[in-house]
């Protein structure tokens, strides 16, 4: 196990490099003049334009730009926005908001998700049943967005049952965006461990349980859901990284000062430092999760085995 986490480790710096690159190159490619765009309709003195190009080395070619960012990567230097801000001083005040957000997501999506799956598989054909698979298709369909803006006239506006936007109300600002966020995750966690489980209470060790008397809650806990919980385990250790950096829509809508709204505005004003630090540790989240959810595997199932 020691050897298998050490090599993946290893594997998470070169994923890393190549990432930033990839990130990088994007935000190189995008049109337009950052400069222009930070001044605004009140162009900017030539003298100031020029330090300014200088400062971000913008003017270097593509490769010197990326290696000098790179060399300040290692340094523990993420760069700073045009306005002087070092894009760590942005992550450590946007992470914990982002985190909180996604926490409030994953366990809506356990609770809700896992839940919904159990009992659907269990009454089989029966109308809850067939509620979590309507329900779930109609999740699916919709655009994140489209809920949440529904969400926040319907349950925030019309009824008052939460803020509309914001975070000054503590965990309570974070239980609906955190809804309409783990939205689409519920419905495709309520649809895996119904499958799932389903499959498992038709295997033969089940009906071998059931010979040798053992109690209904002990079949579906001890052995039907607990074999039952590798692919959705995968799921939710995937999401959580995607969780993490894909909360950009929800972030806007409901107005959240987290890592996804600074990437979108990163992205509006051409930072490319910020735009490269956030979504590069965006990325080291979700290997690190993966690399919990291999962990996880052997756990769950004691056949499973790394060395």
């Amino acid at each position: 196990m020691g050897r298998f986490i050490t090599r993946r480790l290893l594997l998470t710096v070169s994923v890393l490099i190549g990432a930033s690159f990839l990130i990088f190159a994007m935000v190189y490619a995008l049109p337009g003049d950052p400069i222009r765009a930070l001044a605004g309709d009140r162009p900017l003195a030539p003298a100031v334009v020029a330090q300014l190009r200088a400062q971000y080395n913008l003017d270097d070619p593509f490769f010197v730009q990326y290696i000098k960012y790179v060399g300040g990567l290692f340094q523990g230097d993420f760069g700073s926005d045009f306005s002087g801000r070092p894009v760590l001083d942005t992550i450590s005040q946007r992470l914990p908001v982002t985190i909180q957000l996604t926490a409030v997501a994953v366990i809506f999506e356990i609770l809700i998700g896992v839940t919904a799956g159990v009992l659907a598989a269990l009454r089989r054909n029966s109308f809850f049943d067939n509620l979590v698979l309507v329900s779930s298709t109609l999740l699916v369909s919709i655009p994140v967005f489209v809920l949440g803006f529904v969400s926040q006239y319907v349950l925030g506006y019309k009824l008052g049952l939460f803020p509309i936007a914001g975070i000054n109300e503590g965990w309570y600002s974070y239980l609906l965006p955190g809804l309409v966020l783990a939205s689409l995750s519920m419905a495709y966690v309520a649809r895996l461990t119904r499958t799932a489980v389903s499959e498992s209470m038709a295997a033969d060790y089940i009906r071998t349980a059931r010979s040798k008397g053992v109690g209904y809650s002990r079949i579906v806990t001890r052995h039907a859901l607990r074999n039952s919980l590798i692919p959705v385990v995968t799921f939710i250790g995937a999401d959580i990284g995607a969780l993490l950096g894909g909360a950009i829509i929800t972030e806007s809508v409901f107005n959240i000062p987290g890592l996804g709204r600074a990437i979108f505005d990163a992205v509006q004003n051409q930072e490319g430092a910020v735009v490269v630090g956030i979504v590069t540790l965006m990325v080291f989240f979700y290997i690190f999760f993966n690399l919990v959810v291999d962990v996880l595997y052997a756990f769950l199932d004691p056949r499973i085995r790394y060395e």
